[in-house]
């Protein structure tokens, strides 16, 4: 089977929120079968990799099976949260962008 490198958004959805100075991101498979190659590719130390430039310091991942999907939780993400960044975002809602921007392999075709 051939593999090819694509951005995460052409495999999958995702939706962020904040809590504090946590990011929470959703990761969601746009086929349900897709979702144990994205279990091996996208893991908590990718995920802190793409948020170390904003101080991040831990991220877990949740993994929910029965319904294929991922939630990531990401700590000291936000430069203090929406009371705290001087950011333009101090919300986590544009960052699932960011999580949707990791190259993941899968199946060609």
């Amino acid at each position: 089977m051939e593999l090819i490198d694509v951005p995460l958004h052409a495999v999958a959805h995702s939706r962020a929120g904040d809590k504090g100075n946590r990011v929470n991101l959703s990761l969601i498979p746009y086929d349900p079968a897709m979702w144990p190659l994205l279990a091996e590719q996208v893991t908590e130390e990718r995920v802190l990799a793409l948020f170390a430039h904003r101080g991040a310091t831990r991220c877990q991942r949740y993994d929910l099976p029965l319904i294929h999907a991922f939630n990531f939780v990401v700590d000291d993400a936000l430069e203090g949260g929406v009371n705290g960044a001087l950011n333009l975002d101090g919300h986590g809602k544009s960052h699932s962008f960011r999580l949707l921007s990791l190259t993941v392999r899968v199946p060609k075709g």
